[in-house]
């Protein structure tokens, strides 16, 4: 088998015979008297081991399976009920327009609404590579993530009216109140879900949108 042999004066690469190995002789690039490594002398660099596979058995075998994740699955009877109750609330929302105090249909929306959208929300914008919130601890995460949201809406009403008054306003004039309501929303959604702040904006701009046009359905304006 070939010996790789390095010149340490020209730095030059080659290959000679493995008969020639522990013998010296000039380098055919400087001349340079050199000598040739015997073949036990050879470096051999092996592939790590892949170590997180964790501990072997006495027959060196590995004794630990890597964990598989299983994709997570949308049902179609949870999707069915999903569209089904959107319709519903869709058509209520029309029909309230006919009512003329809409105060506590209002109160009861964000608070009712606030559970599903958040946890469907959660279902499209959680992280992959992390294990999903399932069973108790996902039912807690919810529910005290849907409260903050409705009782955002409740905190904001309060401020509006105590700035601004009942008379609606052009809606770039909120936009700093909006503002601190979006950075408390999508603060809460990463707290609660561990979502990066990005998917947290966006966890609380799903919720703010579906209640905005229901808002609208029912004849209010957007803000």
């Amino acid at each position: 088998m070939p010996i790789d042999v390095i010149c340490p004066g020209c730095h030059a690469r080659f290959r000679v015979s493995d008969k020639f190995g522990g013998k010296k002789g000039p380098c055919p690039k400087c001349k340079e008297i050199i000598r040739v490594p015997d073949a036990s002398e050879k470096v051999v660099i092996h592939a790590p081991e892949h170590s997180e596979m964790g501990a072997k058995d006495a027959r060196g075998q590995y004794v630990l399976k890597p964990i598989e994740r299983e994709p997570t699955k949308p049902r179609p009877l949870v999707v069915a009920g999903i569209v089904a109750l959107s319709l519903v609330v869709v058509v209520l929302a029309l029909l309230l327009r006919r009512v003329d105090d809409k105060r506590i249909f209002l109160a009861v929306g964000a608070v009712v609404l606030a559970p599903p959208l958040a946890l469907g929300g959660y279902t499209f914008l959680r992280n992959d590579e992390l294990a999903p919130y399932t069973g108790r601890s996902l039912a807690v995460r919810t529910l005290l993530c849907s409260a903050v949201y409705a009782s955002l809406w409740g905190a904001y009403t309060y401020v509006y009216v105590l700035m601004l008054g009942d008379a609606p306003v052009e809606a770039w004039s909120i936009l700093p109140l909006a503002a601190i309501f979006m950075f408390v929303g999508g603060g809460t959604a990463l707290v609660c879900y561990d979502l990066d702040f990005g998917s947290g904006l966006f966890h609380y701009s799903f919720y703010l949108l579906v209640t905005i046009l229901l808002r609208m359905a029912m004849g209010l304006p957007p803000v």
